[in-house]
C-alpha cells in the first residue's frame, strides 16, 4: 500500500509544527498541540484518534479547510479565535473578536474571589464582575460557587452576548448581566464582592503590536498613558458600591501592584494586598471597606 503522506497526519503533524515554530517562535511542544487541536476541530475527532491513525488522509474537502485555520494562525490570529473556545478554571468558554481571550493568570482572580465568600451564609453573597468580557470570571465564580448571586457587566453589547451564551451552556442561573460602562448603569445596589480584570496596559506598550493582542479588542487593552485609569475609576467608586466588609478585587500588570496598593490605600480601603500568580508575579491586588 503507497499511501501518499502528504495530507495524512502524520505528515502534517511534521511539517507544520516545524512552520509555526518557524513563523511565530513557538515551543516545540506548543506547536504540536496547536496543530493536533486544528486537525481535531477539521476532523471533528479527538486527539487519541490522530494518534492512533497517523497514517489516516485527509480527504480535499477536510485539506482545503485545515489549510485554512492553519493559514490564519501562520498569520498570528489567536487560536482561539480560530477555534471560537479557550478552557479557563476547568471550564470551556465560547470566545470571539468582542471578547478577550481568558487566560491562566487570571484565574488566580476567581481563587481569591472565592475565598472570600463565606461557605455559609443567610443572603447570597452579591459579586459583580465588571468588564465580563466573555464571563470567564464571573461564570467560574457562579459554578463553584451556586450561592453566590452574580451580576456581570460590560459595557459592549457584542461581549455581553457572548457571556449570556456561555451561562447558558453552562447551565447557570445564578447570575444576570448589564450593559454598563462601569459603575453607570449599576444604580445603587451595594454587593459583597467586586472582581474586575479591567484594561491595564499603556497606550504605547510595544506588546500591543505583538503575539495575539494584536487580534484582541483595544478598548478592553488600553487604560491611558499609565495604563491605571480604568483602574483609578473603578477603585473611585467602589466604595459607594461595596457592603461594609465588602472587597474589591483587581487584575493589573505585571509592574503596577505598588501603585494600585497606593491608590487602594489613598480611597480607604482597608487589608490592601496583593498576590502573586504561578510565575511569581505581583497580578492581582485588593482590599476592604471596613464595616
Amino acid at each position: 500500500m503507497n499511501a501518499d503522506l502528504s495530507s495524512s497526519i502524520q505528515q502534517i503533524l511534521a511539517a507544520d509544527t516545524l512552520r509555526l515554530i518557524s513563523a511565530l517562535a513557538l515551543e516545540v511542544s506548543s506547536a504540536r498541540i496547536e496543530v493536533q487541536c486544528l486537525l481535531q476541530a477539521v476532523l471533528h475527532v479527538a486527539r487519541a484518534y490522530l494518534l492512533a491513525h497517523p497514517e489516516r488522509n485527509l480527504n480535499e474537502a477536510e485539506l482545503t479547510h485545515y489549510q485554512g485555520v492553519m493559514q490564519r494562525r501562520l498569520a498570528g490570529e489567536p487560536i482561539a479565535y480560530i477555534l471560537g473556545e479557550r478552557e479557563f478554571y476547568g471550564l470551556n468558554f465560547k470566545v470571539t473578536p468582542a471578547t478577550l481571550i481568558p487566560r491562566p493568570d487570571t484565574e488566580l482572580l476567581v481563587e481569591l474571589a472565592l475565598q472570600r465568600i463565606p461557605k455559609q451564609k443567610q443572603k447570597p453573597c452579591k459579586v459583580l464582575d465588571m468588564g465580563t468580557g466573555s464571563g470567564a470570571i464571573a461564570l467560574a465564580i457562579a459554578h463553584a460557587c451556586p450561592s453566590a448571586d452574580v451580576l456581570a457587566s460590560d459595557s459592549s453589547a457584542a461581549a455581553l452576548a457572548v457571556a449570556q451564551e456561555n451561562a447558558r451552556a453552562l447551565g447557570l442561573t445564578n447570575v444576570s448581566f448589564v450593559q454598563s460602562d462601569w459603575f453607570a448603569a449599576v444604580g445603587a445596589q451595594q454587593f459583597n464582592l467586586i472582581v474586575s480584570n479591567p484594561p491595564y496596559i499603556e497606550a504605547d506598550d510595544p506588546h500591543l503590536i505583538q503575539g495575539d493582542v494584536r487580534f484582541e479588542p483595544s478598548t478592553a487593552l488600553v487604560s491611558g498613558a499609565e495604563g491605571l485609569d480604568d483602574i483609578r475609576k473603578i477603585i473611585g467608586h467602589s466604595a459607594a458600591h461595596l457592603a461594609p466588609g465588602g472587597w474589591l478585587l483587581l487584575e493589573h500588570g505585571y509592574d503596577q501592584s505598588s501603585r494600585v496598593r497606593d491608590l487602594l490605600e489613598g480611597a480607604k480601603f482597608d487589608s490592601v494586598f496583593s498576590a502573586c500568580d504561578l510565575a511569581g508575579i505581583e497580578r492581582a491586588s485588593g482590599g476592604r471597606i471596613v464595616a
